[in-house]
């Protein structure tokens, strides 16, 4: 017989949907560009333990003079990981369709776990522990940005400072910067009219993502504004966030993995996509909060 499908057609199909679905997850992910990665895949056991080291102060001293022994203590943050998957049943029946269900399927579970992961790390914008800008049931505004910024310099927080941002949150900066009445348009203002893209702002690189956090209660401490305590707080708010990589961590246990099995009976074959990580707020004064109101 001729043109039969055998064992090593299928390898080959399963290969090229295995990488497919690796760069897609790899390249998809936002976050996993943006936040400190531990890579965990060769120890033991589910929870790393990362080092806090606290602060040291440096001072003038005179010549041959004795410095003075300061004591530092270090804690700790415990990142326990866990196991997300996703799966997809490729029918002998579509093998034989249109298209390219290698480059598909693959593309499928690799957003999949893409998602989840940006999804997950997200999740922390809305961390009690973390300050926050903004106003409950208002726009957010381009003042906002530049107090979240000025909150971080305050921290000393280090390195590149990232902006992740509700889709509506980001069109109302727009809106701001391309204000037809501001008198001498910025760069930036003609940039968002050119491509949509707000670029950097107040130092700060900016993104857009529907994953962002919305529609939830608690936008910090009871006492502070959007507190659980607070009336406001069930209006539907978006929580974008300002950060910087040491804001947010992920620990990889694995990255991702594809395995498959034959179902005969189905007559097809299962695709399961897992990996297993964990995330947290690294440090709670490397991120801040932005709230808003979730519509335009």
């Amino acid at each position: 017989m001729a043109d039969e499908t055998t064992t090593t057609t299928l390898n080959d199909l399963f290969t090229n949907i295995v990488a497919q679905a690796r760069f897609t997850a790899e390249e998809e992910s936002l976050m996993l560009g943006l936040v400190t990665q531990y890579n965990i895949a060769g120890q033991s056991g589910k929870t790393v333990q990362i080092p806090k080291y606290g602060k040291l102060t440096a001072s003038a001293v005179a010549e041959a003079t004795d410095l003075t022994n300061q004591a530092t203590s270090t804690g700790t943050t415990d990142i326990t990981v866990s196991e997300i998957g996703a799966m997809v049943t490729l029918t002998d029946l579509a093998l034989e369709g249109a298209g390219n269900p290698a480059q598909e399927v693959g593309t499928v579970l690799g957003n999949s776990i893409a998602t989840k992961i940006d999804k997950d790390l997200m999740e922390h914008f809305k961390d009690e522990a973390l300050p926050q800008v903004g106003t409950v049931g208002a726009a957010l505004s381009v003042a906002n940005i530049f107090a979240a910024v000025a909150k971080l310099k305050e921290n000393a927080a280090r390195g590149q400072m990232f902006g992740v941002l509700h889709p509506n949150q980001a069109y109302a900066i727009k809106e701001a910067l391309t204000n037809s009445f501001v008198n001498g348009q910025s760069d930036v203002g003609n940039e968002a009219l050119r491509s949509g893209y707000i670029g950097n702002l107040a130092g700060v690189q900016f993104y857009e993502s529907s994953n962002v956090p919305v529609n939830y209660t608690d936008l910090g401490n009871d006492d502070a504004t959007g507190g659980e305590g607070d009336a406001a707080d069930t209006a539907a708010q978006a929580a974008g966030c300002i950060f910087t990589a040491e804001g947010l961590a992920i620990a990889m246990k694995s990255t991702f993995n594809l395995e498959t099995q034959r179902d005969a009976s189905m007559r097809a074959n299962e695709l399961v996509a897992s990996a297993v990580y964990g995330s947290k707020v690294l440090d709670e004064t490397f991120a801040v909060r932005l709230c808003s109101k979730k519509g335009l």
